[in-house]
């Protein structure tokens, strides 16, 4: 019974409510998902030898975000971030028009120029990453804190 109630008490955290007409789309998103919660970040740069990220980024627990990322198809690369990806609710991944609603992700990969958008819910507080697997350098990380 208990544990009924606390999944019921994370649905009700993480699903909208279809209640209010807060958006476009005519079906009035409000809630988490509403566009006065919804913030976009800087995009991610997968490029050979290029910073994944200008600066790290802080996000806020409950709030709505966007970012795509950019591969230029100069090398075959990945970013990971297994943790960080457990750490939020993925809402949806858009790949040339086509919406993905996952249950989780691990990692992300790029076989060839292309890009992706990524809108996810901030859930879990701590400090995580997104990394390009097998680098070492500071450059090919992206530190990411939620509050």
């Amino acid at each position: 019974m208990k544990r009924l109630s606390t999944l019921a008490i994370a649905a009700a955290m993480i699903l909208p409510s279809v209640v209010n007409a807060d958006d476009d789309s005519g079906f009035g998103l409000a809630g988490l998902l509403s566009a006065k919660n919804k913030e976009d970040l800087p995009p991610i740069i997968l490029s050979a030898g290029e910073p994944l990220a200008d600066a790290p980024w802080e996000l806020k627990s409950g709030t709505y975000y966007e970012f795509e990322i950019q591969g230029d198809g100069s090398q075959e690369l990945a970013i990971i971030g297994p943790e960080f990806f457990r750490a939020i609710w993925v809402d949806e991944i858009v790949v040339e028009g086509l919406e993905i609603r996952p249950l989780g992700l691990d990692s992300i990969e790029f076989d060839e120029a292309g890009e992706m958008e990524i809108g996810f819910v901030a859930i879990k507080p701590g400090s995580y990453y997104l990394k390009v697997p097998g680098s070492t350098g500071e450059t090919q990380r992206l530190e990411i804190t939620i509050k």
